[in-house]
């Protein structure tokens, strides 16, 4: 029995170390001494770049009006499809044209009557001057009293004066008649330009008047986008657009401007600005501006927000990066380098503003120097690395004329 024991502890110390022994053969081999870890690299060059900024911006509409009636009464008819397109002049509204039809007829009837005053009086006229044709000579003969003859020229003055009353109430009713015939055509509320109408605010069979706001209509095309700088990404705008010689809105087609919409998709149509506001907020030290941007199709909208970009600034000669290329220590940031000997070599750097993918590299490495792009977090100082040079989606980017920025070993 005690033989059976031993057996079996030999046995299990045999099996134990077997098990060892395959758990040592799955593990990883370490890498052979001395071997250079592959990473893609890019050379750092000097080249003329574009900074620019980005501010939030609020699109209108280039033109808004607000359509209401200019008279009272009843609305009985919408002529138009809420959100659909409309032309200048188009009927929106129709306004229960009866009362105002009847206003226009009797200023008519009034006109009827005063001309027929017209004629009465010139009748009368016709023949207070013909017994003053009739009794002038012979009230020169002495045949009549000389009274008779003043009495006619009264007559005659008389009517000659109601002529005239007859005809300032034929003016006064034909101007009568205008205005009726004016205020029945204010009962088809048209609108005021073409545009995008929007949402009616008020129903068929309501009693409005000339306070009442029945819809908006909005000219889309182009379409205005406001936002707001700080004084001093307005003076630099306006020294990129002018050279500082002259005011922001003079250079206004030097400075095209981009909007990215808020799904993050880039505009395809350029902008530029509108309008500066006259003076700077004193509370919150920014300057409004306006921009227009084409708008085909009408497919922004009021209301909607985008991000207003535009080169402020070229620096000429500017060092860049791509921004995956920068490692961040506590604060401090970082770039990892091969020397000439490949080998890692970290070093400190400051940075600049960021542009596209890149960012400009202010001090700590000079032109020329290979960037490691990849494989950062497995690095370290004084490690050799078989360095490659990145793909070209990976170099930096600059002004189109500056060439490739890759660099190969």
């Amino acid at each position: 029995m005690p033989t059976v024991l031993k057996a079996t502890g030999l046995t299990t110390l045999v099996l134990g170390t077997l098990w060892l022994s395959g758990c040592d053969q799955k593990a990883p081999a370490a890498p052979a001494a001395g071997g250079a870890m592959p990473v893609s690299v890019v050379t750092i060059q000097q080249s003329d770049v574009a900074l620019g900024n980005q501010w939030v911006g609020t699109l209108d509409g280039f033109v808004n009006a607000q359509i209401q009636p200019q008279v009272s009464g009843y609305l009985v008819k919408q002529n138009y499809r809420e959100g659909s397109v409309v032309q200048k002049g188009q009927v929106l509204f129709q306004i229960d044209p009866r009362p105002f039809q009847a206003l226009v007829d009797q200023a008519l009837g009034a006109v009827g009557q005063a001309k027929g005053a017209l004629a009465q009086a010139q009748a009368n006229l016709g023949l207070a001057q013909i017994n003053v044709n009739r009794d002038a000579p012979l009230a020169e003969q002495r045949a009549i009293a000389q009274s008779q003859l003043d009495n006619d020229k009264q007559q005659l003055a008389a009517q000659q004066a109601n002529v005239e009353a007859a005809k300032a109430q034929i003016a006064s009713a034909e101007a009568q008649v205008e205005t009726a015939k004016l205020n029945l055509g204010f009962t088809q509320v048209r609108s005021l330009i073409s545009g995008v109408a929007g949402t009616a605010t008020t129903q068929v069979g309501n009693l409005v008047n000339a306070q009442s706001v029945l819809t908006s209509v909005s000219q889309l095309d182009p379409v205005k986008v406001y936002f707001s700088i700080s004084d001093a990404e307005y003076l630099g705008l306006t020294k990129r657009a002018t050279g500082g010689r002259g005011d922001l809105l003079k250079g206004a087609a030097n400075l095209p401007l981009t909007l990215t919409l808020a799904d993050g998709t880039a505009y395809p149509h350029k902008g530029h600005i509108l309008f500066v506001d006259r003076q700077m907020n004193q509370q919150t030290g920014a300057i409004r501006i306006a921009s227009t941007f084409p708008n085909p199709g009408n497919v922004l909208r009021p209301g909607q927000f985008g991000r207003v970009s535009a080169d402020t600034q070229v620096v000429h000669g500017a060092l860049t990066v791509p921004q995956a290329a920068v490692m961040d220590l506590q604060g401090q940031k970082q770039l990892y380098t091969v020397s000439g000997d490949n080998k890692v070599h970290v070093v400190n750097v400051t940075l600049g503003d960021e542009t596209g993918k890149n960012v400009v590299v202010k001090s700590g490495v000079p032109a020329g120097t290979r960037v490691i792009m990849d494989q950062l977090q497995k690095l370290k100082d004084g490690m050799p690395v078989s360095p490659h040079a990145a793909v070209a989606e990976s170099a930096p980017t600059s002004d189109p004329d500056a060439g490739s920025a890759g660099a190969g070993r």
